[in-house]
């Protein structure tokens, strides 16, 4: 065994315990902690007494006193060599300092720390030992103020995400990702459903919550094709191997770096379509995906699709994703530059 790790997350689609498999691949005994943001440990009745309170921030404080205490003592009991976070946007910096009293301390950020609900996490950075970043412009704040980060993307855990080769293609275009929370995918989708009417277009993720507003829940149109729900990761996978189109769109936060459907679509042996920016660019740089800038080349390239085999493009995207972009390579990369840069 080469040591213990201590995994601290938020229920990041469960890719805490795609790290936690990295780690055990490589030889750690690893234990989880998942938070249950922005409330922990509480549940149920004061979740609700979250939503609706007058002073929320003061709440969250509540809580976040609370789970600092505890993870403190679960970090005792364990005594790990090593604590992996993601975001971290509930603990302390005194709490990461006591970590690294006797453990190395990492953190990876997958949402932006110039977003405002982040603010907690811009100073993590000076109270770890690694500091890694999903967005490159967050590498270049940290670097612009004198602070070293690491660009870092997320990964495809290839125990969920992987070709299924039998599967008839009966889906000509498929969506996954959250929808109402960002315009672009909307504007987007709205075009292709109206453009390609005659096609079987399947989209998935929250368009029109209940919980936001009932009214538009209850008189949402296309309901055979945004099926206003989210699927396991599993069903994601099944459903990419049907697929002719993994269709892809960033949400307006991304502006050089990559989701994880870039990953997981591509590792499902799917081919994807994608709004570009630099790093995708860069992932594929001889057309394994195909990249638009605008609505129109993003309808072209579907009409493209639908009448062109894409079986070879989706193979070799496969490949560099398999080779480079796992999970498993990650956390080496992490481990490499906490102990060697």
């Amino acid at each position: 065994m080469k040591g213990k790790v201590l995994i601290v997350s938020s229920p990041f689609f469960d890719y805490q315990l795609s790290v936690a498999h990295a780690f055990e691949e490589l030889g750690y005994e690893v234990k989880v902690e998942t938070y249950d943001e922005p409330i922990h440990p509480f549940k149920g009745l004061l979740k609700w007494r979250h939503k609706f309170s007058h002073n929320k921030e003061a709440l969250r404080q509540k809580s976040r006193i609370k789970y600092n205490a505890y993870i403190s003592e679960r970090f005792q009991a364990f005594s790990p060599d090593l604590v992996f976070i993601y975001n971290g946007n509930i603990l302390f910096d005194e709490t990461l300092d006591f970590f690294r009293k006797s453990s190395k301390v990492l953190l990876w950020m997958y949402d932006s720390v110039l977003r405002k609900d982040r603010t907690m996490c811009l100073t993590h950075i000076d109270h770890v030992d690694a500091f890694f970043c999903f967005e490159r412009k967050d590498v270049d704040y940290y670097q612009s103020i004198g602070k070293t980060a690491y660009f870092l993307p997320l990964a495809c855990d290839t125990h969920v995400y992987f070709p299924i080769e039998k599967n008839e293609k009966d889906i000509d275009i498929l969506f996954v990702g959250t929808i109402y929370l960002s315009p672009k995918r909307i504007r987007l989708l709205r075009a292709v459903v109206n453009h390609f009417q005659d096609k079987k277009i399947l989209i998935y993720g929250h368009y029109k919550p209940y919980y936001k507003n009932p009214i538009k829940w209850l008189f949402r149109e296309k309901r055979s094709i945004f099926k206003n729900i989210n699927i396991s990761p599993e069903k994601v996978n099944e459903l990419f191997s049907r697929s002719r189109i993994a269709l892809n769109i960033h949400n307006e936060q991304t502006l050089d770096g990559a989701n994880q459907r870039v990953f997981e679509a591509c590792g499902a042996g799917a081919y994807q379509i994608c709004d570009s920016n630099p790093y995708i660019k860069s992932l594929f740089p001889n057309g394994e995906i195909g990249l638009y800038n605008n609505e129109q080349e993003l309808i072209d390239l579907i009409e493209d699709a639908l009448t062109t085999d894409k079986k070879n493009q989706a193979q070799k995207a496969c490949q560099i994703i398999l080779s480079d972009h796992t999970f498993k390579k990650r956390v080496e990369q992490m481990l490499d530059i906490l102990y060697h840069a």
